[in-house]
């Protein structure tokens, strides 16, 4: 599942923002094809913005046949972006991998881990407000 962070300060369209994350998201490997991403509804009440603009970023999404919308189920990941696990896997994911590991075999529980790592991506990257 993709959780959107909008910033109505960078100047970027908001639902270039929601395209740009699922893309990412894609190439990260945390949305693989036949993942559902949340309703419109679900965007709108997480990010406080209209329903409109994710369907918008849904519709971009699906014109780059990257999802498809199945009536009455929602909107489904059609193909990833990652690359193909055949070449070597990246230094920085391996690193964070073995992190997770080590989180792991110290009693941390996923949630805690995502907490941390939150803690910590927030500590590194700022968000515009915070500056």
């Amino acid at each position: 599942m993709v959780v959107f962070r909008i910033n109505k300060r960078s100047g970027v369209a908001t639902y270039l923002q929601i395209v740009r994350q699922v893309e990412q998201a894609l190439r990260m490997g945390a949305l693989e094809a036949g993942d559902r991403l949340p309703t419109a509804a679900q965007v709108a009440a997480d990010t406080k913005v209209n329903p409109n603009t994710t369907l918008k970023a849904y519709r971009e999404l699906e014109r780059a046949g990257l999802a498809e919308v199945r009536q009455g189920a929602g909107t489904f990941i059609t193909r990833s972006l990652a690359p193909a696990q055949e070449g070597p896997v990246s230094p920085l994911r391996t690193s964070l991998a073995a992190w997770m590991d080590e989180a792991r075999s110290q009693g941390l529980s996923g949630e805690e881990v995502t907490t941390l790592f939150r803690a910590a991506h927030a500590a590194v990257f700022p968000s515009e407000t915070d500056r």
